[in-house]
């Protein structure tokens, strides 16, 4: 059966230096060191650690062939996104990742598609580098962050008046959009245990599924695919309270769009990483599984190690297996099921 990984991070293994070009330390940049570790750091500080795998397509290849995967849909880790920074010198970043993306998507074309990445801070220049990844690099579509924390203090959650011509064109090119959580609240009030990604990342994504919801996005743009990666986080699990909310304060909650929300877990994708069997059958239950895709967060440690191994528990039958491990992504990515198994190439 054709499996579809959803989420699955990609970098190249060199990108460009600007925080020596311009002098600001919080780029995030690479370090090859002598001892073979490949370190991120950000803001003068450790950030992570990579390995080729994060970078090189044909280990990645054979990692995810021993667990019967197919295909990645790559997105870049969303560390990259500097939405602080100037919008044009976020953009010198954002295009060499998408060329570089769009390369290995080009070389192997069976096993990867393409989720590029825009800066948001800046809607227009993202209107046009999200055009140059449909139109010129052959990417389906882009990952954005669960808000916007641009320069000189702007914060833009995703229902502000600013990103919605972004939102339209996306709908209008027929482009993919991945959510991410990043930037997570609460990050300086609770910055042990790991809790930003513990607890700020599921809250991130209800956030951001909310805005789209309340703020009328959704309701506006009923053609608009939007996937909310690590299941939605909090959000499907707690569409009793915020629904309940809608109900009672409407003159709070209903002041834009006037539809219900449980009927948008119908209009928006999930990818399947929960990390408990309970929560994805939940996830089913609510959305179905035409809403749902494989999703594991590779290559890092947060995400599922065996791919697809919470959907495999659940014993679910043939055509919703089929279902989440491509047909919900296909529908979202917008392509055709012989993109990945027809023809060959060097994969």
């Amino acid at each position: 059966m054709l499996k579809i990984d959803t989420h699955a991070h990609y970098l190249p293994r060199d990108w460009p230096d600007l925080a020596a070009k311009y002098g600001d330390a919080r780029f995030p940049v690479i370090h090859h060191g002598d001892d073979g570790r490949h370190r991120i750091y950000k803001d003068g500080k450790f950030f992570r650690e990579i390995w080729p795998k994060t970078w090189d397509p044909q280990i990645r290849i054979d990692d995810y062939a021993g667990f019967g995967v197919q295909v990645q849909v790559l997105s870049t880790v969303p560390v990259m996104f500097s939405e602080w920074a100037k919008p044009h010198h976020a953009l010198e970043l954002h295009r060499a990742l998408n060329d570089h993306m769009a390369q290995t998507c080009r070389d192997y074309p069976r096993h990867y598609a393409g989720i590029g990445t825009v800066p948001l801070q800046s809607p227009q220049l993202a209107i046009r580098e999200l055009e140059r990844c449909m139109d010129e690099l052959g990417l389906q579509g882009v990952q954005i962050g669960s808000h916007i924390n641009g320069p000189n203090d702007a914060h833009w959650n995703l229902d502000a008046p600013e990103l919605f011509e972004f939102f339209a064109a996306a709908s209008d090119l027929g482009a993919a959009i991945l959510v991410h959580p990043w930037d997570m609240m609460g990050t300086d009030s609770m910055p042990k245990y790991w809790l930003p990604w513990l607890v700020g990342m599921p809250a991130e994504q209800s956030r951001a599924a909310c805005c789209l919801i309340f703020g009328g996005v959704l309701e506006r743009l009923p053609k608009l695919r939007v996937c909310m990666a690590h299941g939605g986080g909090s959000f499907p699990y707690t569409i009793g309270r915020i629904e309940h909310g809608f109900n009672m304060r409407p003159d709070l909650v209903a002041t834009d769009n006037f539809r219900n929300p449980r009927e948008y877990l119908k209009r928006l994708y999930f990818d399947s990483w929960v990390a408990d069997d309970a929560a994805l059958r939940y996830l089913l239950e609510v959305c179905g599984s035409e809403r749902v895709m494989l999703g594991t967060d590779y290559p890092f440690p947060l995400g599922e190690q065996v791919p697809g191994e919470g959907i495999e528990r659940l014993a679910l039958d043939e055509a919703q297996r089929a279902r989440i491990y491509h047909g919900t992504a296909l529908e979202w990515l917008g392509l055709p099921a012989t993109r990945f198994t027809a023809g060959c190439d060097r994969g």
